[in-house]
């Protein structure tokens, strides 16, 4: 999610229910975005974009509604299973292209390895649904989307009928799941999230490991976030893909970056060491550097791909980089595939949009950017997979960016419904 402000305690989110206050301004030293944590649910709303000058200008913030979901259980059994390959990575179909490494959900990799099957995709016949793939019979790449106030599946609507892939709004956050670094972890959530995703033979995907703007109280050190990752990764083995670091500096720095970092080297050592924690622990996920304004922005990128390779460099075992995307309202396709391209080409890496949306009243606009985006998304071999930041109207986290008013499609939604050849919602 997309923003300039500044981080704020985890004491005053708490307080807030799992909200936040969007604050932007020179009181603040550096950006960020103060997203849900350590709370039961609800949703930001921001109005604003980039101004002349850098900076987002935002009004609004969270509304605080939403409860905690009852925890369903313990994890289930991963859906599926891994089958040995010739051609390797760890993926979830398609096929890499030359010159893109790393383990990508798209399919073969370079060479070696396993690939994994999560559960039967869902997909189609339609135009561009089947342009994205590559190997005959291998399931495409995904779109997916965030849970609806700590729910799957929203009122009368069932989330697996048209999303390949969920990731946890903000349940899977550290400050989420323990609001003290000398508290217990509070899973209930993330299992629910956890095992709708392996009962429906879809993608789970978490968010995030380390983000600055999501950290637990009682003064987080090195020894605490290694023992986050590790419970995380224990309880949840079949995660496919982790935003390991989230928003590295100018937007967010964890208050602990220091001590993580020790002994680390690179632009920031702090992320180094978080990747390497995040491969020790879960060995078979996509392990992704996420950021925003890294597709929007030139200067922005140039800065974002300084810290993917220094980091690199410096050992850190970075599989995939992550482009939020809530600020291309606007942004031509043409613009778009020349900074989707220039990411890829300088980092080596495939890219997956982790949170887009197109925030606006008017259904024509909404759909004119989706027409106008998301063909890029999907026809460029370098994106491995979409998620969107939210589909029901009320609860995302941009104002105006939801897709479906109740049970009722906007048209953003059945175009995208049709492209994809998944059900469509009676208008």
């Amino acid at each position: 999610m997309t923003t300039r402000n500044g981080p704020i305690s985890l004491a005053v989110v708490l307080l807030a229910c799992g909200g936040a206050p969007r604050e932007h301004g020179a009181s603040v030293a550096e950006g960020g975005r103060s997203n849900a944590v350590g709370g039961a649910g609800g949703s930001e709303n921001e109005q604003g974009g980039r101004s002349a000058g850098g900076s987002l200008i935002s009004l609004g913030g969270r509304n605080a509604g939403g409860g905690a979901m009852a925890s369903a259980g313990s994890a289930g059994a991963p859906a599926g299973g891994e089958s040995s390959g010739a051609t390797g990575g760890r993926g979830l179909g398609g096929s890499e292209s030359a010159g893109i490494g790393g383990r990508a959900i798209g399919g073969s990799d370079g060479g070696g390895g396993q690939g994994t099957t999560g559960g039967a995709p869902l997909g189609g016949s339609s135009a561009f649904a089947g342009s994205a793939g590559s190997d005959s019979g291998a399931p495409k790449k995904f779109c997916g989307n965030i849970d609806t106030r700590n729910a799957a599946d929203p009122a009368g609507l069932e989330f697996s009928k048209h999303w390949d892939q969920i990731t946890p709004e903000n349940a899977g956050k550290w400050g989420s799941v323990q609001a003290n670094v000398t508290g217990e972890f509070k899973w209930a959530v993330l299992d629910a999230t956890y095992e709708y995703a392996q009962t429906n033979g879809i993608i789970f995907k978490e968010s995030s490991f380390v983000w600055g703007a999501g950290t637990p109280g009682g003064g987080a050190a090195a020894v605490h976030v290694e023992n986050w990752i590790r419970s995380f990764c224990q309880r949840y083995p079949n995660t496919k893909l982790i935003d390991v670091v989230q928003e590295p500096p100018p937007h967010t720095t964890p208050n602990y970056a220091q001590s993580l970092g020790a002994g680390e080297t690179g632009m920031f050592p702090y992320i180094v060491k978080a990747f390497k924690l995040a491969r020790k622990y879960c060995p078979q996920a996509v392990l992704i550097l996420n950021d925003y304004y890294n597709i929007e922005y030139s200067d922005e990128q140039d800065h974002f791909i300084q810290i993917v390779n220094s980091s690199i460099a410096a050992g850190a075992p970075i599989d995939a980089v992550g482009a939020e995307a809530h600020s291309l309202k606007g942004v031509s396709a043409a613009v778009l595939k020349a900074n989707i391209d220039n990411l890829a080409s300088k980092t080596g890496l495939p890219i997956y949009i982790t949170e887009y949306d197109i925030g606006d009243q008017a259904d024509a606009v909404q759909l004119a950017n989706f027409q106008a985006h998301f063909p890029v998304f999907w026809q460029n071999s370098a994106v491995r997979g979409v998620t969107l930041w939210g589909w029901i109207v009320g609860t995302t986290w941009i104002a105006n960016s939801g897709l479906v008013q109740g049970t009722t499609p906007r048209p953003a939604m059945n175009w995208l419904m049709t492209e994809l050849g998944r059900p469509l919602l009676a208008p």
